[in-house]
């Protein structure tokens, strides 16, 4: 997953898009031209060697000179290539991102900055752009001089050997030499062309060489009712995002009960969110192991680890298509548990067009509310043992905090719930209290007996926040 966060996504485009059409496209078009070309002047100069063997030894020094050329124009052309194609990502990044923060940009009345940016983005990548056409012109006023000379010392030898050479062959020799010295110029083009291009291979050649996640399936698979406890033990971990980077989370131990209610709370940066990203295998092990249910993730398949837990992240994740398919994209429940889980979510009453009302990319048709009570009725349908909650009402209105909350208590009884709290207030209810700084825990214990230690970190937290008062009494 580092990938996505190291690659802008205006260069995945730029590789997905221009590279792949050079290479899907214009590399088989060029190949059959250049060949067809290639064959048309192999003919053509047998037949001018047949007819006037002096062509033979003018012939050479002429290919040396297209070949002279070639070298010149492809080294410029390779790098005036390179220039583009680095240009062009910006463009695209910026065009997406626009598009992404759309509403952001009309809300704060920054147009203007925007499209100043993109033009001064897209005269840049033109500007590489002319510069490749220069780089074309120079090679076609080059070699069109070349075949002008060629074709002016045939005719002349032509004229010279008029007795010895029919009148009606030295026309057709003339005209050979000239589709000859045509065939030339856009030979040595696609040549060169077809060069650059394979450079497209190469670079999604890199990316098809990126290394992948750990296998989606990994025989043998775990039971079907794992995990039937929900127990979750970290066991000296530690992890980075990136090889080469320092550790995000180092020797954390933590056992985790069945059907616990576990508040993870930290300032920002402590390594909360990293906490839940090792629990589903986004980011690998650098060092101990995490078991749920006694059984090591790391021997467990994506597919079958990321599908037996449940989480309602921080941003609502939507795709477009209806509510039904965001619900349940595998067909693997009836109408009847979809309305149920929405019931539950409390959030049915806000689709009166029903299952079939469309969602669009990113759920930006309906409130942020309504997003996250989506996710929370995925949750509810699931039914998993291990539920996480990412910062889940971090960004939502207190209503909707309350009905998440009020859910959660309801339909998670006997489930092991982990809460990665940004609201202090939304983890007093927990069995346990993780407190984390650093990527390390540094502090656990009931909510009563943290806040009784003035010393705690958790107490310094809720004084801050205002609540310590309140947790007293």
């Amino acid at each position: 997953m580092s990938f996505y966060d190291t690659t802008p996504l205006g260069r995945i485009l730029n590789r997905f898009g221009k590279d792949i059409d050079q290479l899907d496209i214009q590399l088989p078009v060029m190949a059959n031209l250049f060949l067809e070309l290639l064959f048309q002047l192999l003919g053509a100069m047998m037949l001018m060697s047949a007819k006037m063997p002096l062509f033979l030894l003018g012939a050479i020094p002429l290919l040396l000179f297209y070949f002279l050329i070639q070298k010149i124009y492809l080294q410029t052309l390779r790098q005036v290539k390179r220039l583009e194609s680095v240009t062009r990502s910006p463009v695209c990044n910026h065009f997406s991102e626009t598009l992404a923060g759309l509403s952001s940009i009309r809300s704060y009345g920054v147009q203007k900055e925007f499209t100043d940016r993109f033009d001064v983005k897209v005269d840049t990548t033109q500007n590489c752009s002319y510069l490749l056409v220069v780089c074309r012109m120079w090679m076609t006023a080059r070699l069109d001089t070349i075949g002008n000379i060629v074709v002016l010392l045939v005719t002349l030898m032509v004229v010279s050997q008029r007795g010895a050479i029919d009148d009606g062959l030295g026309g057709l020799l003339v005209s050979y030499v000239m589709a000859s010295c045509y065939a030339f110029n856009f030979l040595v083009h696609y040549a060169a062309e077809m060069e650059t291009a394979v450079v497209a291979s190469e670079r999604l050649d890199e990316y098809a060489n990126v290394k992948s996640e750990a296998p989606w399936k990994v025989l043998p698979e775990p039971d079907r009712s794992w995990p039937t406890k929900g127990a979750v033990t970290f066991e000296g971990y530690g992890t980075r995002y990136r090889p080469g980077l320092d550790l995000v989370l180092h020797g954390v131990d933590l056992a985790i009960h069945p059907g616990e209610r576990i508040g993870v709370v930290g300032r920002t940066g402590a390594g909360k969110s990293s906490l839940t990203l090792s629990l589903f295998r986004i980011i690998e092990s650098a060092g101990g192991k995490i078991t749920i249910d006694d059984v090591d993730i790391s021997s467990v398949g994506l597919h079958d680890l990321r599908s037996r837990i449940g989480i309602i992240p921080q941003d609502p994740v939507l795709f477009s298509g209806t509510l039904r398919f965001n619900l349940d994209p595998n067909g693997m429940y009836t109408d009847a548990d979809l309305w149920t889980a929405l019931e539950r979510a409390h959030v049915k009453e806000h689709f009166p067009g029903g299952l079939d009302t469309p969602i669009s990319e990113g759920g930006q048709n309906i409130s942020l509310g309504q997003r996250q009570l989506v996710c929370l009725a995925r949750a509810v349908l699931k039914k998993s043992k291990i539920l996480v909650l990412d910062e889940a009402t971090a960004a939502v209105d207190l209503e909707t905090d309350s009905l998440i909350q009020d859910t959660i208590s309801k339909d998670f009884v006997g489930s092991t719930i982990i809460t990665i709290a940004h609201r202090l207030h939304t983890v007093m209810d927990c069995d346990r209290i993780i407190v984390m700084a650093n990527g390390m825990v540094i502090e656990e214990g009931s909510p009563s007996d943290l806040l009784l230690n003035p010393i705690s970190q958790f107490a310094s937290m809720a004084r801050d926040a205002g609540i310590l008062v309140n947790a007293d009494s």
